[in-house]
């Protein structure tokens, strides 16, 4: 080999493409609780719908107006109470493309900056991150006030777990350009929790985007 071919065929080598190991990880934590009184009725991680997830994502940074957190969707379809009290629960929807809560009875708008939020002030998205930490949170958090939804029970003594607003489901939903029709993000299935109007209910539904390389769990 002569000296010129040896030099190129080492210039070739130094022109390799980076490998690149490292990852992105999504995963959600969501706390359902009365934030007048403090009592917790929900406090668990949910499931993320990956392939809608890696989608909305990717809109969102081409800046395609498409893709973002837009809505909180609540359901009542998530599980079934025998007579007994005994509580079976169906697995989260979380493959295909129309996926969708199993029974979505109700649902908020929860971009703040959207001109749909009636109340942006409680129902808002708020992204947090610390400097030199590898992992971003979004914190959605939305706000059933005492007279929503229209049509609720006056006290939280329901029988009927079957109530439309007795929810047991709740997910988010990004923006396709239709307000409720958008793609479902994620997806927890829970016991029973009733809205009346004798209570307020938050939902603090967190979800973070992390690096593999330094993995980190949402408290």
């Amino acid at each position: 080999m002569t000296d010129n071919s040896k030099n190129n065929t080492e210039r070739k080598d130094t022109m390799k493409q980076p490998s690149e190991n490292s990852g992105v990880q999504v995963q959600g934590h969501i706390k359902i609780f009365d934030p007048e009184s403090g009592e917790v009725f929900v406090n668990k991680r949910n499931a993320i719908h990956y392939e809608n997830m890696s989608e909305g994502l990717a809109m969102s940074l081409a800046n395609k107006t498409t893709g973002f957190v837009h809505e909180m969707h609540f359901g009542n379809g998530g599980t079934s109470v025998d007579p007994t009290g005994v509580i079976t629960y169906l697995p989260a929807n979380n493959t295909g493309q129309s996926a969708d809560l199993y029974n979505p009875t109700y649902y908020k708008v929860v971009d703040n900056t959207s001109s749909l939020n009636t109340d942006p002030i409680r129902n808002k998205i708020e992204v947090r991150h610390t400097t030199s930490l590898v992992y971003t949170d979004i914190v959605v958090s939305c706000l059933l006030d005492y007279g929503e939804p229209s049509g609720q029970a006056a006290f939280d003594n329901a029988s009927n777990f079957d109530d439309t607003y007795v929810f047991d489901e709740l997910g988010l939903k990004a923006w396709n350009g239709t307000v409720g029709a958008g793609p479902l993000l994620t997806h927890v299935v829970f016991h029973p929790v009733q809205k009346s109007l004798n209570r307020l209910i938050q939902i603090d539904y967190t979800v973070r985007i992390q690096t593999l390389t330094n993995l980190s769990s949402v408290s």
